[in-house]
């Protein structure tokens, strides 16, 4: 089961009323809860807070929902975010249109606050289910498992830092797609901290040092890829 207390909800509404009871009733249930009313300060404020979830009403002035989603969609720290619409509208298009943009959910409104819960909760199962899944990459016989940060080589277990780890499994939770030392250093060291692209070549030295030659390869002039046969 999802721990709800871990799990960030951003919700999106121009209509005041729909905001409190949405808050109240996700509260209640223990989820974190930051309400918005308008599509630009749900932009600014998912950036910032980093929700598991978007709860975001289709028709707002100004920005709508549609492309409020497009441009959370853009956003690569919020790729894993799940976007549920609310809407009014029950139109097939409607539908139809939100999952095209990237919704993971479409809900009309009225509101039920019960069946609302029940189907966030189905979704964040879902979710930890498929994370468990993929806690472990089998490469060959390289074994990478994510919820013990160890990787087992032939059967020798392998011990890396932890940047040199989540670099690792980064790479390797994407094999055969080539990564920039621009794209390593966001998803592996952020925006926050500065660090020179040189970083990137010096801890897949190490890696390689450790696990082989024949995992990481380097694609000239554009950066590193995990290839697998």
């Amino acid at each position: 089961m999802s721990d709800k207390k871990n799990k960030k909800i951003l919700v999106v509404d121009d209509e005041k009323d729909i905001l409190e009871l949405l808050k109240y009733n996700l509260e209640k249930e223990g989820y974190k809860v930051k309400t918005v009313t308008n599509g630009v300060d749900a932009v600014k404020t998912a950036k910032e807070y980093q929700p598991d979830l978007v709860l975001l009403d289709i028709m707002m002035p100004d920005q709508d929902g549609v492309e409020t989603c497009r441009q959370l969609r853009e956003i690569p720290d919020l790729k894993n975010t799940f976007i549920v619409f609310l809407t009014a509208r029950s139109e097939e298009y409607s539908e139809v249109a939100a999952f095209e943009i990237g919704a993971d959910d479409y809900i009309t409104k009225p509101i039920k606050p019960r069946a609302l819960m029940s189907r966030l909760g189905a979704i964040f199962r879902r979710s930890d289910i498929k994370s468990k899944e993929s806690s472990i990459i089998q490469a060959g016989d390289l074994t990478i498992d994510k919820t013990s940060y160890t990787i087992i080589k032939k059967g020798k277990k392998i011990t890396l830092p932890k940047k040199e780890f989540q670099l690792l499994h980064f790479l390797a939770q994407n094999p055969n797609k080539v990564f920039s030392r621009d794209d390593l250093l966001h998803h592996i060291w952020g925006t926050d901290v500065y660090v020179v692209s040189r970083t990137v070549d010096v801890h897949i030295r190490k890696v390689r040092e450790k696990i082989g030659e024949e995992f990481i390869k380097t694609v000239k002039g554009v950066g590193y890829k995990f290839e697998t046969n």
